[in-house]
Order: C-alpha cells, then structure tokens, then sequence
C-alpha cells in the first residue's frame, strides 16, 4: 500500500490567505521552519498505479500538478484516480470534487447522507452520472474499493461514526447543542491491502471513544485529527470565537488531547494530518515539535508517501 500525503492543512490551507496569525505572519516575512500545506486529502494505491482520493479539497488540481504520479499517462483523457471517499460534507473535502467535472470515470463513495448534501446542492450535478457513480456505504460494513466500471482497486474500506459535528454550512442552530449532527456526518476509515496491512484515516474527531481506541490498537499507520495545539487556540490567538470541540474537533495537548489518548496504543506509525494554521506544530523548531516528536508523533506534509 502507498499512501500519498496531498495535503496536511485544515481548511483555508497554510498561510491561510487573509491571515496574519503568528505563524502566517512568519511565512508571508520569509521565516524559517514554516512550509505552506494545502488543505488536507490523500491519494492511496494497492499497485502504486491506481488511486483512490480520500477526501477532496479545493486544492485538488494544484496537488494533481505537483504529484507527477497523479498525472494523466494514457491517451488523450485519462487519471490514476478512479475513485473517491469522502468522510465528511465539509467545504474543504468536498469543494474539490468540481476539479473532477471532465468527463472522466470515477466511483464516489460516501454515506447516504453525505450524498444526499451533494445531490441537494446543484452545484455538483457538474458531475455527470453517465461518468460518476455515486455510491452509498453504510456504517460498519466492509467495502472493495473498485473503479467505475467494478474493477477491483485492491483495497478494503470500513467505515466507522467517529465524534464530531455536521459541516459548518449544514449546521442547524434550531435543532439543538450538536446543530443537527447524525452519526454518518463524521466518518473514520479503516483502509487495509491484500498483505493485511491496515491504515486508518480519521482527519476529523471531537473525543476518543473506548470503541475507537480498541478499534485503532494494532494499526500499521494512523492518519489522525491535528487541528489544533490547545482547544482555546484560536481564541487566544485572536483570530476566531469558536474552540476546538465546537469545531468537532479534539486538541494535540492537554489530558483530554490526542497525545495522552493514544499512549498506550500499540500503533506503526502515528501522524497528524489537517493541521490549523495557528498550530504551533508547524513550526519545525518549535517545543510542541519536539514534544509530538518524542513522543513518537509524526506531522504530515504535502508530498509526504508512507508506506506501511
């Protein structure tokens, strides 16, 4: 299994385009250690050949023209990817699937209720379903990922609920605390290859369960929810209102964050993905570097391939 880091940042990417932050500040000035992200999505493949997009940013057709493996190769149309999963409605996973409106097969995967969103927005109808299938998973089961034409891609999903919260621009402020949350509107995905090994991809999570932690022990490599340093990061940063948990999401540090959550797992290779722009953790020199670092923490980057 390869898999192909497209982009590490939450949405708005790193720098953020109208932000001036400590660390957008630092990057716009020149300085070291600070390395723009594109907003978070990667590309898997069982034969290195073909890939499945998981999640797809606004950012999409400049990370194809990065990633010379991504490049059409055959004839005058054509794309190693030939599918898609989206694990959330969010704008910066959703946004990119009109980069894909050429004609070209795909199978789109999601829940039910990430598919009802797309068909409810006409924006999407740009993918035209005489090249785009669109098909629905249900929670728990297991799925063979294959082309549009059914040719099998090599690898199986599962898919989980996870904590979290619906799209920012789904939210119902009349249906209560959880703003009209269901479980199928924050997926986590276990993707494993014929070798048995198994990768998980989870890029947004509000708390860790019992259930997922005993789910996630024994993972070759898990890409996980880097949000945010401290819940109240934005805030005392001065550029947003809102915390992480109302975001959906859970902090790096703290004994309620990531870190503390996943120590005793048993797990190959541990990486943040979907990091905020204010996340100190960006910084290669920065103590909180060090800290995920000893702890045997990765950050993920664009560009970055692992292969577990």
């Amino acid at each position: 299994m390869e898999i192909l880091v497209l982009g590490a940042a939450a949405g708005g990417g790193f720098p953020q385009w109208n932000c001036n932050c400590r660390n957008c500040r630092g990057f716009w000035g020149g300085e070291p250690g600070l390395v723009a992200q594109t907003q978070s999505s990667i590309a898997v493949s069982a034969d290195g050949r073909r890939f499945c997009l998981f999640n797809a940013s606004p950012d999409l057709r400049q990370q194809i023209e990065r990633n010379p493996t991504l490049h059409p190769r055959d004839g005058l149309r054509d794309s190693p990817i030939r599918a898609a999963v989206l694990t959330n409605g969010d704008v910066d996973h959703v946004a990119g699937l009109l980069n894909l409106r050429e004609s070209q097969p795909l199978a789109l995967y999601a829940t039910g209720r990430i598919h009802e969103v797309l068909r409810a927005n006409t924006v999407f109808n740009v993918l035209n379903p005489d090249f785009v299938d669109r098909r629905a998973f249900r929670l728990g089961e297991a799925v063979d990922l294959a082309e549009r034409d059914g040719t099998p891609l090599g690898l199986r999903l599962t898919v989980f609920p996870v904590p979290g919260k619906v799209a920012l621009w789904l939210e119902d402020s009349a249906a209560g605390e959880n703003f009209g949350t269901v479980d199928e509107d924050t997926v986590g995905l276990e993707i494993a290859d014929g070798d048995g090994r198994r990768v998980y991809y989870i890029p947004g999570c509000a708390r860790m369960t019992d259930d997922l932690a005993h789910r996630l022990d024994g993972a070759d490599a898990v890409f996980f929810d880097g949000t945010l340093w401290t819940d109240d990061e934005m805030i005392r940063q001065g550029v947003g209102v809102k915390t992480g948990r109302r975001m959906g999401h859970m902090s790096i540090s703290g004994p309620e964050g990531t870190m503390a959550a996943f120590r005793d797992l048993n797990i190959g290779r541990r990486i943040f993905i979907h990091l905020n722009n204010t996340n100190p953790v960006l910084r290669a020199d920065a103590p909180e570097r060090r800290e995920i670092e000893a702890a045997g923490w990765e950050v993920a980057h664009d560009g970055m391939t692992v292969r577990p």
